[in-house]
C-alpha cells in the first residue's frame, strides 16, 4: 500500500465504519419480548442457516484507561456467578424458539475481559450450549483473552471446552506503554504464552491485537513491538487505531495528562506496521488485520468469499446469523438487529420476569438488505460485480447498481486518484486506495446522502 500524504488529507473525512449496515447509531427501535421472539423466530427460515453466538463478559479486573467496551470492574464472586447464570437463562429462552437442526458454526466470547471468570464458569456455558445444538465440523470457538490473567491451566481447562481461537490483548509490547494506559503486561513471557496454546491446542488460531496512538507511543518504538511480534509468527495480527472520545469515555481524560502521539506519528506509526506486516507474507484483510497466506481469511479473501459479521472477518462458510447475549450485546440477523441493554441491572431484572430488555433495535427493510451486501462485498473483497451480486441475491438484473448511489463524478474522482477501477460491470479497489475503503462505501450508501449522524475520521 502506498501512502500519498496529499491523499490522506483530502479523504480523512468522517464515515462509518461499517461493521454493521445501518451503523449502530442508526438503531432506534424499541421491542417488547414479543417483537424480540418475532426476528428471533423469522431468522429460523432465513440464510445464513448456520447460528454463531456471542457471549458478552463484561467484567475487568483492571479498567485501561482507553477503553471503550461496555465492562465493569471485577464483581464479586457471587455476582459474576448470578450474571453467568443469567446468561445462561437468556440463551435458553432464545433457544426454544431456533430450530434444533441449525448448527453452530461460531462462538465468541468478548468483553470486558471474558477470561476474568472462573474456568467453570465458561464450562456452564458451554455445557448449556451442547444440551441445544450440534456444531459444524470446523466449527470456531473464540475468545478474547487478556494475557495478563491466562496461564497453563487456565488454557487447558478453554482447550477441554472445545476453545479454538485466542484474541490475545498485547496492545503493546512496551511495558511503559502498558502502564500509563493503566493495564498490566502478560502473566507468561508471549513466547512462552504462545507455545503453550500451540502445544495444548495444535490446532488453535492465534490473533495477536495491537493499538497504536496511546501515549508514550512512537514509531521507533511501535515498530520494535511489530517486529517481535512478527517473530513469533501469530497466525493473525490487528493493529487497531485509538479512539480518542473523553466526552464519552471520561477515563480517556487521563491519557490526554500523558500525552498523545501527534496525528503524523499515528499515521507513521500505522503504516510501518502495514509495511512491516505484509512485508513478513501476511496479507492484508481490511486495512487493519492481516492474515499468513495459508490462512482461511486470506484463501476466502483470494476467492472473493470473505465476509464479515459482529464477530469479526470469518469466511462466508463458517459465518451465521448472530445472537447475542449479555448486556450490550447485539444480535445480527438477517431481518434486523436488537441490542441488549447496558446495565447489569436492568439486564437480569427483566430476565427474572422471563423477559428481554432491549435497548434499541433496527428492523431491516429489502433496500437495506441490498445495500448491506454490497457494502459488504466491498469491505470485505474489494470488489462489487454488480451481476454477481444480483444472483446471489435473487434479484434481477440491474438492482444491486440501481439501489446504490452510483454518482459518475464522483467515482471519476475516485479513479483518477488511482482509488478505484469503475466499469458498468463493476467496482474494484486498488492496493493504493484501501486506506480510503470506508470513503468509497459512504460514497454508495443511500443513507449517506442525507446523513444526520457522527462518525469518525477514516484515516
Amino acid at each position: 500500500m502506498i501512502f500519498n500524504e496529499q491523499l490522506i488529507a483530502k479523504y480523512n473525512q468522517p464515515a462509518p465504519r461499517y461493521t454493521s449496515y445501518p451503523p449502530a447509531n442508526y438503531f432506534q427501535d424499541t421491542l417488547s419480548s414479543e417483537g424480540f421472539m418475532e426476528l428471533v423466530e423469522a431468522s429460523n427460515s432465513a440464510e445464513p442457516r448456520n447460528i454463531s453466538l456471542y457471549f458478552h463478559i463484561p467484567y475487568c479486573r483492571k479498567r485501561c484507561f482507553y477503553c471503550g467496551c461496555n465492562a465493569y470492574s471485577m464483581a464479586r464472586p457471587d455476582e459474576t456467578k448470578s450474571y453467568t447464570d443469567s446468561l445462561i437463562q437468556e440463551f435458553r429462552l432464545t433457544a426454544e424458539h431456533l430450530d434444533k437442526q441449525r448448527p453452530i458454526s461460531q462462538v465468541h466470547f468478548g468483553g470486558g475481559t471474558p477470561n476474568a471468570l472462573p474456568i467453570d464458569l465458561l464450562r456452564h456455558i458451554m455445557e448449556a450450549v451442547s444440551q441445544y445444538f450440534s456444531y459444524t465440523t470446523d466449527a470456531e470457538i473464540a475468545i478474547e483473552c487478556n494475557p495478563a490473567y491466562l496461564d497453563a491451566s487456565y488454557i487447558e481447562g478453554l482447550a477441554q471446552l472445545g476453545f479454538n481461537r485466542f484474541s490475545l490483548g498485547i496492545q503493546d509490547l512496551n511495558e511503559k506503554v502498558l502502564q500509563a494506559v493503566n493495564r498490566t503486561p502478560s502473566k507468561l513471557p508471549l513466547p512462552e504464552l504462545m507455545q503453550n496454546i500451540r502445544n495444548t491446542i495444535p490446532a488453535a488460531t492465534i490473533n495477536l491485537d495491537f493499538i497504536y496512538g496511546l501515549p508514550l507511543q512512537n514509531p521507533t518504538g511501535f515498530s520494535k513491538t511489530i517486529d517481535r511480534a512478527l517473530s513469533l509468527r501469530p497466525d493473525r495480527m490487528v493493529t487497531f487505531s485509538y479512539a480518542h472520545m473523553p466526552s464519552i469515555f471520561k477515563a480517556q481524560q487521563l491519557l490526554e495528562e500523558k500525552g498523545l502521539p501527534s496525528p503524523s506519528d499515528k499515521l507513521s506509526m500505522f503504516q510501518n506496521a502495514f509495511e512491516q506486516i505484509t512485508a513478513q507474507g501476511y496479507r492484508a484483510i481490511g486495512f487493519d488485520h492481516f492474515a499468513l497466506e495459508n490462512d482461511e481469511l486470506s484463501q476466502a479473501q483470494k476467492a472473493h468469499q470473505l465476509h464479515r459479521n459482529f464477530q469479526g472477518y470469518c469466511t462466508r462458510k463458517t459465518t451465521g446469523q448472530v445472537y447475542a447475549f449479555g448486556v450490550s450485546g447485539i444480535s445480527q440477523l438477517e431481518n434486523g438487529y436488537i441490542q441488549n441493554s447496558k446495565s447489569i441491572a436492568e439486564y437480569q431484572a427483566a430476565l427474572a420476569k422471563g423477559e428481554f430488555k432491549v435497548e434499541k433495535a433496527h428492523r431491516m427493510t429489502p433496500t437495506q438488505k441490498i445495500v448491506r451486501e454490497a457494502i459488504n462485498e466491498l469491505m470485505c473483497n474489494f470488489r462489487i460485480d454488480f451481476e454477481q451480486l444480483d444472483q446471489r441475491l435473487h434479484q434481477p438484473l440491474g438492482t444491486v447498481k440501481n439501489t446504490l448511489v452510483l454518482n459518475l463524478q464522483v467515482l471519476d474522482a475516485f479513479a483518477l486518484d488511482g482509488i478505484l477501477d469503475y466499469t458498468p460491470q463493476s467496482i474494484s479497489m486498488n492496493p493504493e486506495g484501501i486506506l480510503f475503503i470506508r470513503n468509497v462505501a459512504a460514497a454508495i450508501d443511500p443513507l449517506m446522502k442525507n446523513n444526520i449522524h457522527a462518525f469518525s475520521k477514516t484515516v
